[in-house]
């Protein structure tokens, strides 16, 4: 986690790093300075670059992300994160299972951004707040998984990422 007066980290976490949080990093970094986006996955396979329909997808909003490597969730990263941000419910139960030590730290982006309320303290605190150790993650929370679908299926994911984006990004 952050020291006091640093920037907050902040890990996207989908399931291959290939496309959601591709997206949402992308997103993240294009739009803000002050918080370091780190982009993850549950089951990623090391260094692989981007798809061609994210990169096209991500293009669509004026955005390009020319060194993206796929990485796999990491103990360091996990124990690094003020906030987790998954995209499906399998997400935050993978860091439940795998990273327990995360898991008070770990949401839904659909959750967050109707949750997480903006303060002056500081993103952990309030992150804690939210008590999500084991609270219970309904299946509607899912961002789908564009994986395998045609380009406008890309298009219509960094769409609906974007716009959740534009509601957390001031809470973060």
């Amino acid at each position: 986690m952050t020291e006091s007066g640093s920037n907050p980290v902040v890990v996207m976490l989908c399931t291959g790093n290939a496309a959601r949080s591709v997206m949402a990093t992308v997103i993240g970094r294009d739009r803000t300075d002050e918080v370091r986006f780190v982009g993850a996955g549950t089951h990623s396979i090391e260094g692989l670059p981007m798809s061609g329909r994210t990169r096209r997808a991500l293009e669509s909003l004026g955005l390009a992300d020319g060194t993206h490597r796929s990485h796999q969730l990491t103990a360091a990263d996990a124990q690094g994160a003020d906030l987790i941000v998954a995209f499906a419910p399998e997400h935050v139960d993978y860091v439940r299972r795998v990273h327990p030590e995360a898991a008070a730290r770990t949401a839904t982006i659909k959750r967050l951004v109707v949750e997480l309320k903006p303060g002056s303290e500081p993103l952990a605190q309030r992150v804690a707040a939210l008590n999500l150790d084991d609270a219970k993650v309904p299946r509607d929370e899912e961002v789908v998984d564009p994986g395998g679908g045609e380009d406008y299926e890309f298009v219509a994911c960094v769409r609906e990422i974007d716009a959740l984006m534009d509601q957390l990004l001031p809470l973060l």
